[in-house]
């Protein structure tokens, strides 16, 4: 394993430590300024301030529990200073189907840190059983 993806898969660990415990402001370390991210529903947020918005209204929901991403690859490119990173997400809320998909985040070396440049999630239903 290169150190780029050592690093980029114990990031998202973190960040899904954080989303468990419900704190949107931690997150922002891990974001880049000008994010772009694509929800599983097709919305868009720009920029990190829209996306710990979404995150605080969505931990404001006493039914939401967390997102869970399971990284599946981590692709640094030559001078390890982007990576993509493919796997899977489950959405959890007391009561309510779990939703889940797949994602792709593309993660860019800034100062010497790892951030998240982007990120798209696409849901995809269960087939029935």
């Amino acid at each position: 394993m290169t150190p780029a993806e050592t690093a980029i898969r114990a990031r998202r660990k973190l960040t899904n430590k954080l989303i468990a415990s419900h704190e949107a402001a931690r997150l922002r370390p891990f974001l880049a300024p000008d994010i772009n991210l694509i929800a599983g529903d097709g919305s868009l947020m720009v920029g990190v301030d829209s996306v710990l918005a979404a995150f605080e209204n969505q931990f404001r929901d006493p039914s939401f529990v967390t997102y869970l991403r399971t990284t599946e690859s981590v692709r640094p490119d030559q001078d390890e200073a982007r990576a993509a990173e493919t796997g899977t997400w489950a959405a959890t809320w007391r009561g309510s189907p779990t939703l889940t998909g797949t994602y792709l985040a593309v993660w860019r070396k800034v100062t010497g840190q790892w951030v998240i440049e982007s990120e798209l999630y696409v849901t995809l239903a269960e087939p029935p059983a």
